[in-house]
Order: C-alpha cells, then sequence, then structure tokens
C-alpha cells in the first residue's frame, strides 16, 4: 500500500506544492495558525489532530487541489475542538474558506445522522432498501456540496483516517464501522469523480479491516508487493514503446496495476481461482484511429505470446453499452500474464465519461431519464478534475489556472433534486423547490391529506416553504375526525407544491368528494321522482338496468351531473302499467328487418299538437333523439324543424318569431327507428386510441356513420356522428368511453 502522507519534516513543503508563493505562504501560515490549537487534541478517531490535518492537507495536495481547499483541510476539525477559534475563522483567512469549513462541517454532521439508517433493512427487500437509501445517500452528499471541493475535502478525511487505523494496526468495531461507510459510500464516490488513487487506496484499506484473511491471502498470493508489479507493468511499458517508437506509432501507454480489493471482487464475481486471473498486470495503449489500434495488438503479439482465447474485439463487436477496446492477454517470457487494451482516444473519452464508464458496469447506474442527467453531471465534473491534473504540470501561469479551476469546481451544481431527512434520519429525494406538502405525500399518501403542519431542523414553518437539502423534515398530521377534512384547496395554487405527483393525489382526494356529492344528489333526485310518481317500493338496480346504467350508482351520478333526464324515468314507469298489445304481422317484419335511420328518411316519429299531416325533421344543429324535450319550429316551404328544447339555435330563433314555435313530442316512430347523434371525445393522444373507443360503439350495437379526429400537443379532438334508438343506449356508451384508458372527457353535442 502506497501512502502519501508527508513526514512531519516534509510536510511544510508537500502541502504547499505546486502552488503560486502567495498561496504556499497561505497554507503554511494556516499550519502555523492551527498547531498551538491542535496541541494536546485528538480528533473522534482518537488520531492527534494536528496530524490528522496535516495528513489530509497533503492528501489533497497531491490531487493538486487550490490553497483554499487545503487550508479547509487543516481548519475544519478547528470547529470541534476549538469553537471559539473557529468564530474568527471568517476574519484570518477570509469567507471562501469558511464557508468551505461550514460545508464540510455539515456534510460529516449529516453522513453521521443518516449512515445508520442506510444499514438498517426491513421487510423481504431489506438488501434493496439499504442498497437504494445508499446510493441516496451518495446523490445527497453531492448535491448539497454546492462547492465540490467539500467532497474533495471529505474523501481526504476519510483516507487519512483509515491510513491512521492501518498505521495503529487496530481492528475493532470502531474500525470495522469506518470500512464498511467507505466500501458503501466514498470509495464508490472517489470513483465516479474518476479520482482513481483514493479509490484504490479506499478499497484496499476498507477490505482489509473486513476481510483481514482474505487480504493476507490474497496479497500472498501475489507474491509480489505492488511497487514490484507496478515495475514490471513500467518495464513492458517501456519495451513496448521502443517498438511502437521504431514502428512510427504515436501513442500514450500507462499502467492500469490491480489492486487487493479489485482482484478477491473478481475472483469473487466470476467464480475464479487466483491462477485464472489474467489481468492482475494491464496497461492501456491510447492511440489516434483506428487502424492504428490493430497495427499496436500486432506488435503487442509479436513482442509476447497471446492467449487466443483471451482476446475479444470489441471494436468490431462493440457491447451492448457501446464500449470499444481491443482485449488480449499475453504471456511475458517469464510466463507472468499482462493484459493490454488497445483505444482510440475517443472510445477511451467514452469509456470513462459516457454511458461505459468505469464505475456504470461497476455500480449498475440507473437507466431512466433522471439517472441519465446525473450521469452526465458526473461525468461532465469527472472531466474537469482530469483537465485539471492534466494542465497543473504544462500551463504557465498556474494562478490565472487556478482560479478557472476552483470557479468551475463551485458551480459544479450535479442535479436538480434536493435531499432531505425524516426525524429517523431516512434520506427523502424530492424536486427542487419541493414544499413540507411534497415530501408528506412522498411519504404516504394518508401522510400528505392528514398533513397540517411542518417542522425543519425543529422550528415550525409555513407548508408552502421551499426545502433544502440537508434539512430535517417533521410532519404534523390531524387525527380522529380533523383527519376527515383532507388536503385544502390552496395546496392547488401555485407556490404549494410542486411535485406532479403530489397535485394528482391533491386532485384525486377533491375528485372523490365532488363525485360522492354528485352521486348524493342525484339520488336525491330520483328518490324524489320515484316519490312523487308512487313507486317507492322499486327495486332500484332493477329500474338501472331498464334504463341500461350496469350499477344503481352510475344512474345516480348521471342524473346528478345533468346527464340524464329524470323524463327517462318516468317512461319507464308508466311503460311498464300500459297495456301489452299482441304484435302485428307488419310488426313483426319489421322487428326481423334492419333499423331505419331517420337520417336515410325514415319516420322520425315526432307528433305536432293539435295539427295532423305536417312534415318534420329533425334539425341538424342539436340532433334530437327520444326522449330529448323537442320544440318545433315552423319553416318556410320546409315543414316543422324539431329542435331539441335547450337547442341555442332554437332559442335565438324563439326571441325573433315566438308565434313560429309550435309544441311537438314524440310518437311512435317504429321499434327499430335509429337517430343521428354527435358525440365528442377529448382524450391523451396514443397508439389505438381509434380502436378502442369504435370497440364500444360496436359492443353497444351502436352504428357510427361519421368520424373526425384531430391531433394536437398529445391530445386527440375526436367527433363521431352516431345512431341511436334512445338516449339511454347514448348515456350507457358515453358511461364506458369514459373508462377507456387516456379518455378526459366525453359528451353529447
Amino acid at each position: 500500500m502506497v501512502s502519501i502522507v508527508a513526514k512531519p519534516s516534509e510536510a511544510p513543503v508537500q502541502l504547499s506544492s505546486g502552488l503560486t508563493p502567495e498561496d504556499s505562504a497561505r497554507v503554511l501560515d494556516a499550519l502555523a495558525y492551527v498547531q498551538p490549537h491542535y496541541e494536546g487534541r485528538t480528533v473522534i478517531t482518537g488520531q492527534d489532530a494536528f496530524a490528522f490535518a496535516q495528513g489530509v492537507s497533503a492528501t489533497l495536495a497531491s490531487l493538486n487541489t487550490d490553497a483554499d481547499t487545503r487550508i479547509a483541510g487543516l481548519l475544519f476539525e478547528l470547529a470541534r475542538v476549538d469553537s471559539a477559534e473557529a468564530d474568527k475563522m471568517e476574519a484570518h483567512f477570509g469567507k471562501e474558506v469558511a464557508d468551505l469549513v461550514s460545508g464540510i462541517r455539515q456534510l460529516m454532521r449529516l453522513h453521521e445522522q443518516a449512515f445508520s439508517q442506510a444499514e438498517v433493512g426491513r421487510g423481504k427487500n431489506a438488501s434493496q432498501q439499504a442498497a437504494e437509501q445508499l446510493e441516496t445517500l451518495r446523490k445527497m452528499l453531492l448535491s448539497m456540496a454546492s462547492d465540490m471541493r467539500v467532497v474533495l475535502v471529505r474523501l481526504a478525511s476519510r483516507v487519512t483516517t483509515l491510513r491512521y487505523f492501518a498505521e495503529l494496526k487496530q481492528e475493532d468495531a470502531t474500525t470495522h464501522r469506518y470500512a464498511r461507510e467507505t466500501l458503501d459510500l466514498y470509495a464508490p464516490l472517489a470513483n465516479r469523480l474518476g479520482i482513481w488513487q483514493l479509490k484504490w487506496e479506499l478499497e484496499d484499506l476498507a477490505f482489509r479491516f473486513l476481510e483481514p484473511d482474505v487480504y493476507k491471502r490474497i496479497a500472498r498470493m501475489l507474491e509480489e508487493k505492488r511497487l514490484e508489479r507496478e515495475s514490471f507493468v513500467e518495464g513492458a511499458i517501456g519495451r513496448l514503446k521502443s517498438e511502437l517508437a521504431a514502428a512510427g506509432i504515436k501513442a500514450d501507454v500507462f499502467g492500469r496495476p490491480k489492486h487487493i480489493y479489485s482482484i478477491w471482487n473478481k475472483m469473487r464475481g466470476k467464480s475464479l481461482d487466483f491462477s485464472e486471473l489474467y489481468d492482475v498486470r494491464a496497461f492501456r495503449v491510447i492511440v489516434d484511429d483506428v487502424k492504428t489500434c490493430y497495427a499496436v495488438l500486432s506488435i503487442v503479439h509479436n513482442i509476447w505470446t497471446p492467449i487466443p482465447e483471451e482476446f475479444d474485439d470489441y471494436i468490431a463487436r462493440p457491447k451492448q453499452n457501446g464500449y470499444q477496446s481491443l482485449h488480449t492477454v499475453v504471456r511475458a517470457e517469464d510466463g507472468r500474464a499482462l493484459e493490454v487494451q488497445v483505444r482510440t482516444q475517443e472510445m477511451h473519452r467514452f469509456a470513462e465519461y459516457g454511458v461505459a464508464a468505469h464505475w456504470r458496469y461497476k455500480e449498475a447506474g440507473g437507466s431512466n431519464f433522471a439517472a441519465q442527467k446525473y450521469d452526465e453531471k458526473i461525468a461532465w465534473l469527472r472531466q474537469l478534475l482530469a483537465w485539471k491534473t492534466e494542465v497543473a504540470d504544462v500551463v504557465v501561469n498556474q494562478e490565472d489556472i487556478q482560479r478557472e479551476w476552483v470557479a468551475k469546481l463551485k458551480s459544479a451544481a450535479l442535479d436538480d433534486r434536493i435531499y432531505v431527512m425524516t426525524p429517523q434520519a431516512r434520506v427523502i429525494e424530492l424536486p427542487s423547490g419541493a414544499t413540507p406538502i411534497d415530501f408528506a405525500y412522498h411519504l404516504h399518501t394518508d401522510i400528505g391529506h392528514r398533513c397540517r403542519g411542518a417542522r425543519i431542523d425543529g422550528a415550525m414553518v409555513p407548508l408552502n416553504t421551499p426545502l433544502k437539502s440537508g434539512q430535517t423534515v417533521e410532519i404534523i398530521t390531524a387525527r380522529g375526525a380533523a383527519a376527515a377534512t383532507g388536503p385544502s384547496r390552496d395546496w392547488l395554487s401555485p407556490g404549494y407544491v410542486v411535485s406532479s405527483r403530489t397535485r394528482t393525489k391533491v386532485r384525486a382526494w377533491f375528485n372523490a368528494i365532488e363525485q360522492a356529492e354528485t352521486l348524493a344528489h342525484g339520488r336525491a333526485l330520483v328518490e324524489k321522482t320515484l316519490q312523487r310518481e308512487g313507486k317507492t317500493a322499486i327495486n332500484l338496480e332493477e329500474l338501472a338496468h331498464k334504463l341500461s346504467f350496469a350499477k344503481v350508482d352510475e344512474l345516480f351520478l348521471a342524473v346528478g351531473k345533468e346527464e340524464f333526464s329524470l323524463r327517462h324515468i318516468e317512461q319507464v314507469l308508466h311503460a311498464d302499467e300500459a297495456p301489452k298489445a299482441p304484435l302485428s304481422e307488419e310488426a313483426v317484419v319489421t322487428n326481423k328487418s334492419k333499423a331505419s335511420s331517420v337520417a336515410q328518411g325514415a319516420r322520425s316519429g315526432v307528433l305536432v299538437v293539435g295539427t295532423d299531416g305536417l312534415m318534420t325533421q329533425l334539425a341538424k344543429c342539436c340532433k334530437p333523439a327520444p326522449p330529448d324535450d323537442i320544440v318545433g319550429f315552423i319553416t318556410r316551404g320546409k315543414g316543422v324543424s324539431i329542435h331539441r328544447a335547450n337547442c341555442k339555435n332554437l332559442a335565438q330563433m324563439r326571441a325573433k318569431a315566438l308565434e313560429r314555435v309550435i309544441q311537438t313530442d314524440w310518437g311512435d316512430a317504429g321499434r327499430d327507428t335509429v337517430y343521428p347523434v354527435d358525440i365528442f371525445v377529448l382524450a391523451m393522444d396514443r397508439q389505438g386510441l381509434l380502436r378502442d373507443i369504435s370497440e364500444v360503439f360496436s359492443r353497444e350495437k351502436i352504428n357510427v356513420i361519421g368520424v373526425s379526429t384531430q391531433s394536437a400537443k398529445g391530445q386527440a379532438r375526436m367527433s363521431f356522428t352516431a345512431e341511436i334508438s334512445s338516449t339511454a343506449q347514448l348515456q350507457k356508451a358515453l358511461g364506458i368511453i369514459r373508462e377507456v384508458g387516456g379518455v378526459l372527457e366525453v359528451q353529447r353535442h
């Protein structure tokens, strides 16, 4: 294990390496400032506070961070060991450093609260729940660090702690807990940020404490120390570089030695014996184009003996995630295996920062849209960190490059989500700007309905208060009779909820209330009608079936919405009392024939009160059908035009010529007469929508003689002209169409 902790005598030089003289002086001043305050003090792990601060800052220096980050690494424990001095921090070192230290302390406090909850799994999906909670914790830590340097300091702090445990050879419950946290939380973060040197060391140190026997066994099986393995790889790289130069090939060649945890992970994951591992020693070759990839492969196979069954051409046959590269395993003269990967610059960028990024196939990242956006931001941040490392040694004006890098790193907000906690330290992910109401409905719909107040970090706040990452939110709920009142209509106003999921649940509550009120109103109207007709003893279910409704509640709703006339009920009640005359032969013949459409000239069955023999026609503007309330209007030369009583055109004509309005009613048009009506449907557009609605008409034996559809902005507006025998038949069909997926509105025109 290579440690980058400097000895005390070397610390000042290492802490200020790569900085301008001015920034170097600031770091050394901070070191001198904290030393007397840390004397005789220890951090929570028992390590000397001054040694710990030097270790953190040295690690940050190895990452080529700026002076403020290194100073923050020296100072952040001061807030715990000497709070009085911590209050003076901004005056001594500026607001930038003070903000960094504040962010670091907040992250440490929150992760300590939340991680214990991540370890607790309940129910049959305990492991899955724990994994999801850990992933949310990782996102929370990154999201809260609006200045990403805070995360770098946190990683440096953890690796410093593990080095201290390793130096003491301490193995107890404390080291075990720190090691588990590291593997579950900090190593994946370092991996995602592309800080490989910290990732490897974090994993190896944590593995050493969690599985000491396995760690020692693999170390013995390697039969060489890390430096020896790296020396072997460096020798192979040197030889290959010479051969490539002789062939006139320009390439970047760098080693990829495996660390112990990675070796164990591969042996366990693929059920391999150590002797079956070929990539214990490995390196990559990066070239400019595909043609050169194959040229390099040929040279590699000429230098060393290839193992044919271990060759993979992912350039000609890319992996499903788009990953491309040439993989080959060769044996050196001494028999040791060596893995070589060859790829272009573009393939390398894709493998490191695209959907095939190393952490993706190691940690099984998400694939939905939100996860992809998060991944893109992580990739951008990794590129930013890599760019800083690459330019650190070649840019002359270090001060300018540091300033630009810090500005970008500070603005690297990773996503538009926030992460808050329950009082039990469970992390909840919500959209940015979410309120306590969103939080309550996320926990459970019933909690949302009963929400009456909220506390944020122990203080009462209005329910429309926007939440911020890291806050602890407690919902105050109503109980007993007060809970039945449900949510407030104000919650549908702007500013109260952000999540569309929350808004849908609030609307569903009020829709249910409105439906219950409509149902009660319809029931009252039906019962009043039955009482007036002296039919209170009638079976309501049978009445509903006679009116073509599947359930009596459907009848009540239709009446309550004024979509079904009470006259229909009266007619059914009186029809039961009328004597049934035997069918004539003519009627039998008519019954067997196909339905006759009024639109095709069939008798409409309209009777003009007090007059016989007048020609009548059904108005096309409102298309009446029995038993609609109808009124006649005498036209010039075309007889009497029959309108629905509530027709807007009739109202206008009545106002101009009241004397031409005559009373009309429905007579007997024949059992199979059908009437054309217009039906309007508004729905979310989707494939198969027209087919599903047409199937309803077909099942209800309703003939459709005209269809018109328009689609805009994801919505379909559909008009049907259908032939019905009565409005009861129509109402039943409309009720079924309302249940078709995606239908928002359906009504008769």
